[in-house]
């Protein structure tokens, strides 16, 4: 589905990406780890248009990623933004139809709406309430009942728990597992949070230092002989991985 060959990406003489080789398959879930400052958010980024390759392609089905196939690929994803993202001005339901209201379905907006709301397991009678008055973690469903209203074929995740208690983080993992797998869309996930590794993953990479390197099948880190994973995942200061402080 999203192939990434030897991308590169520099700011201000800073190299950020080094050569990231990177294949995502149809259907699949794929989580990116990495701790801080690895390069996680731009490659992301870069995915996504936002941000454009010094050097590397980006291929989508198959077709090289221009500015021209940009705005096609955009309709056709979704998105759980880190911070939730929501706009505090509009309710609940007109956060989750932002895009629909603007498309052949506005009539239809507010109907798929609180559809998508209960696919996350939220009640009808908050779809007239603003994001100030919901908790952190009905604010975090609100945000995947956005990504899912336009029913994507692609879902990029950023950093699902952050913010969020251990129990409500477990929730939010269980959903984004439930609806990949529903939905059957193909997910790119980053975060740091192992937990949301072992529930969301169907393969893995590890980015360190604007670098793949690791990646393979989650059954198979555990056993995987390489330095970078093994440090990240026991989460110990001794290995190639230095703080940044």
């Amino acid at each position: 589905m999203i192939t990434l060959s030897g991308i590169h990406k520099t700011f201000e003489g800073n190299p950020v990406l080094r050569g990231v080789d990177l294949t995502v398959g149809r259907g699949e879930s794929m989580v990116i780890i990495g701790g801080s400052g690895s390069g996680k958010s731009v490659l992301i980024k870069c995915i996504l248009g936002l941000l454009t390759p010094d050097i590397g392609e980006i291929t989508i089905d198959g077709a090289a990623m221009t500015p021209k196939s940009q705005t096609g690929f955009l309709d056709r994803f979704g998105m759980l933004f880190q911070g939730g993202a929501l706009f505090d001005s509009l309710p609940v339901w007109q956060n989750v139809a932002f895009r629909l209201l603007r498309g052949p379905q506005k009539a239809q907006a507010r109907e798929i709406a609180v559809a998508k709301l209960a696919q996350v397991g939220l009640k009808a009678d908050i779809a007239d309430r603003y994001p100030s008055e919901l908790s952190g973690g009905m604010q975090k469903r609100v945000g995947l009942a956005r990504a899912i209203a336009a029913d994507p074929e692609v879902i990029f995740f950023d950093e699902p728990t952050t913010g969020l208690d251990p129990i409500m983080a477990g929730v939010i993992n269980d959903l984004i597992r439930n609806v990949v797998t529903e939905l059957g869309v193909t997910a790119i996930t980053i975060t740091h949070d192992m937990t949301s590794v072992d529930t969301i993953a169907d393969k893995v990479a590890m980015l360190h230092d604007g670098k793949i390197r690791w990646t393979g099948a989650k059954s198979a880190m555990e056993t995987a002989d390489d330095p970078y994973l093994t440090q990240f995942i026991a989460g110990t200061t001794d290995g190639p991985i230095k703080a940044r402080w």
